[in-house]
Formats: structure tokens, sequence, C-alpha cells
């Protein structure tokens, strides 16, 4: 777990997206394989249901495709094997999400920018946390689907005890927060409870 922590690149920062300040949450991880293979593996429907969910729609430029138990969205850019940018619908809410695939001594970096007009009740909740840890539980997929493409989308009784994965996430993501000058006191508390949401264990006072 310790070595799947250490793999991932967190930061968090304020923007403007379409004359909205939105709350971005980035996510970065480096994979060993090239781009042109990484590529299909985020875009086509059957290789993106062996790693995140089962999905359905049009996965192309301007296409709406629809997560199963999660988000939806439209295709907003599709510029193959580097760069890909959807909507992300969920709970009533439409945020952007913006994967670039870029080459490295180590091999391919992969960013992930998750830029959210946030209802301001779920951050001032849970912070950067909520989507950051999220997204680093699918790019762990990724990289087992990436060592094994022909396998299929794990259970849970298959990925074991996430706690600890789940709680030093939940930490990294607080940490995040302080060096990108959010008032520390609610960063640490935000993480706390976004901590519980996903182990369900309690709060701390």
């Amino acid at each position: 777990m310790n070595a799947a922590l250490t793999a991932v690149g967190r930061s968090v920062s304020r923007d403007v997206r379409d004359g909205v300040e939105v709350h971005v949450v980035t996510v970065e991880r480096t994979y060993a394989e090239p781009a042109d293979q990484i590529w299909p593996a985020i875009t086509q429907p059957d290789r993106i249901g062996r790693w995140l969910a089962p999905v359905q729609g049009d996965l192309r430029l301007g296409g709406r495709f629809q997560i199963e138990g999660n988000a939806g969205g439209t295709v907003l850019t599709c510029e193959p094997p580097h760069t890909l940018a959807i909507s992300w619908e969920f709970g009533g809410h439409v945020s952007f999400v913006d994967v670039t695939l870029e080459v490295t001594a180590g091999g391919t970096l992969l960013r992930l920018v998750h830029s959210s007009p946030s209802d301001p009740a779920h951050w001032e909740n849970f912070g950067p946390g909520a989507v950051g840890i999220g997204w680093e539980l699918a790019l762990m997929g990724l990289g087992m689907h990436l060592a094994d493409p022909a396998a299929e989308l794990p259970g849970p009784e298959q990925l074991g005890d996430l706690g600890p994965l789940l709680t030093g996430s939940g930490h990294a993501w607080g940490e995040a927060s302080v060096t990108a000058d959010y008032d520390p006191e609610w960063a640490w508390a935000a993480a706390q409870r976004c901590i519980a949401a996903y182990t369900g264990a309690p709060t701390e006072d």
C-alpha cells in the first residue's frame, strides 16, 4: 500500500473556468507503458470496464457516456494518444476532467486534473480528498489493468483491506491542501471527515 501512495503526485489549487471559480484537484502517476498502450485503456469501453467500471455510450468527440454507478458526461476533447477532456456530471453537479499523457524518462506521466465548481457545503465538509482519493483508486486499478489487460475488474476480495491506503491518501490530501495555503485547521478536519466517509471509521473529536 505504501508503494501505491508514493506512486501518486497530488496538488490542489484554485482557478477560474468559463468565468466560474473552481477548485482544482490534480493527480499524477507514471506508468512504464508508452502512451499508445495507455490510451486505449482509458478510452475503449471494454478496457475501461476492467479497471474502473462498466461504461456505456459514445466515447468519441461530442459523444455522451455513463459510468455504471458513477458519473456521466460528454467527451469535450479527444486527441490520441495524449489529451482527453470530459465533463463529469454527478449528483446534479457538473465538473470537468482533463487527462494528459506525457512521455518521460520513466515511461508515461498520466496527469488527471479535476476542476469543480463544487457544492460549497460538500467542499467544506470533505475537501479535495472527496475526488482525490477516488481518482487514486482508479489510477491504481489502471496500473493493475496495464499489467494484465485480460484480467476482469477485481472484486473487493481481490483488493484486500484498503483501509490503510484510504487513510494514507486522505492524510496526503490534507497535506496538499495545507501546501496550497488552505486553512490548516480546515484542511485536517476535512481530511478526517473524508477518511471517515470512505472507510466508515468514526471522525476524531
